[in-house]
């Protein structure tokens, strides 16, 4: 291979590289900033977003998504995860919600909120997990 075929493949990978760093950076920045919101609602209703740029396009997304009047956001999160219990016997009865670091202590501690308030039956209605939640 000639010296300028040499040369213009250095280049060539240089820029992908470069393109390749670049890309990585711009999804690590989006993630850590990524927000989410759980609205919740009469009789098991809610709406959710997640991995959006700020708290309060995610709060707008979540209310938009919660059918009622009633609805209400109950908490934003910027890195972990929200979940919602409702007696699935009784979806208009008792509920729980919770937020936490991980997937696993937010649903756990919605469950209890839901026992707690009366629930007989209670199951996680729904969850959220937001950037490295």
């Amino acid at each position: 291979m000639t010296d300028d075929g040499s040369a213009m493949i250095r280049v060539v990978v240089a820029v992908a590289l470069a393109l390749a760093t670049t890309t990585l950076m711009v999804v690590t920045f989006a993630t850590a900033q990524a927000a989410g919101a759980l609205a919740i609602g009469a009789c098991g209703a809610y709406g959710q977003a997640y991995d959006f740029p700020s708290p309060g396009a995610a709060t707008e997304r979540a209310l938009s998504e919660c059918q009622g009047e009633t609805c209400r956001i109950v908490t934003t999160l910027r890195r972990g995860c929200a979940a919602f219990a409702v007696d699935g016997a009784n979806p208009c009865g008792a509920h729980g919600w919770a937020r936490g670091p991980r997937l696993g202590a937010a649903q756990n501690e919605a469950l209890r909120g839901c026992y707690k308030d009366g629930g007989h039956d209670c199951v996680i209605r729904t969850f959220i997990c937001d950037a490295k939640g």
